[in-house]
């Protein structure tokens, strides 16, 4: 047997320097977030986001021609990528178990400071049934064209099906982040200065920023999706898009019914 030849399905990672390189960007764009709270100066931000999004590209192209074109990402390779986004969607969890918690111990025991009320009688809170029941929908919807999507890749091997489930998606996404910027523009009350805007803000503005990261995640698969990329039985990287769009789904229904519905 060829000492060239290979014994097992695991894929033994080559030696990259783009972990490394995302650690210092992130570690650039935190010093230029603070920098920036302190002297309103963008500069050293705007470095620090260039960096670590140059660096992330960098890391999935290499990963995306392992899977794609040098043919590393095994049956065993992807049951242990599979094990790994879980306990990634599930520490993700645990996340906002921490923002849920928060805003149910101000609001089931509010305190004197805050007129002993829920929510504080100085906080106007938003209309749950107008741009949060919209948004909402738009959410549902888009879990509804996500599934559409992996529907037609993995059962139909439809192609086109496929491209037009993305589409809409994303789309759907990108309009969620609107009419969240738009309330965000509207609210009455803000981060600092009351518990309510604090549990508010860092629960749905958390959530919000997932949804721009997932959108993401989804845009580059449709990028992908034409340049042919994707099969049926080798779609990792489309798979675990869709998981961590239906998470946000999920949290979202839950933020709907307890902070918007309940603490309204």
């Amino acid at each position: 047997m060829s000492s060239n030849e290979k014994k097992h399905d695991f894929h033994l990672v080559d030696p990259s320097p783009w972990p490394i390189f995302a650690s210092f960007a992130s570690l650039v764009l935190a010093f230029g977030a603070v920098y920036y709270f302190h002297t309103k100066a963008l500069w050293l931000l705007l470095i620090g986001t260039a960096l670590l999004f140059y660096g992330a590209f960098m890391w999935f192209r290499d990963v995306v021609i392992e899977a794609e074109h040098q043919d590393h990402h095994t049956e065993v390779v992807q049951i242990g990528h599979r094990y790994g986004m879980t306990l990634f969607i599930a520490s993700e969890v645990m996340f906002f178990v921490a923002w849920f918690w928060a805003y149910f111990n101000a609001s089931l025991f509010p305190t004197e400071q805050i007129g002993s009320a829920w929510p504080p009688p100085d906080i106007k809170t938003f209309d749950p049934w107008d741009i949060p029941l919209i948004n909402t929908l738009i959410l549902l919807l888009s879990g509804t064209t996500a599934t559409w999507a992996h529907h037609a890749l993995v059962e139909e091997n439809d192609r086109k099906g496929l491209l037009h489930g993305l589409i809409l998606t994303v789309f759907l996404g990108f309009v969620f982040s609107c009419f969240q910027a738009y309330e965000y523009h509207h609210a009455t009350f803000t981060l600092a200065g009351n518990i309510y805007g604090s549990t508010f803000y860092m629960a749905t503005g958390f959530h919000g920023f997932h949804v721009i990261i997932g959108t993401i995640f989804l845009a580059v698969c449709l990028f992908r999706v034409t340049k042919g990329h994707f099969k049926t039985d080798h779609h990792f990287g489309f798979e675990a898009a869709a998981w961590y769009w239906h998470f946000v789904d999920v949290v979202w229904l839950f933020l709907f019914a307890a902070i918007y519905i309940w603490g309204s």
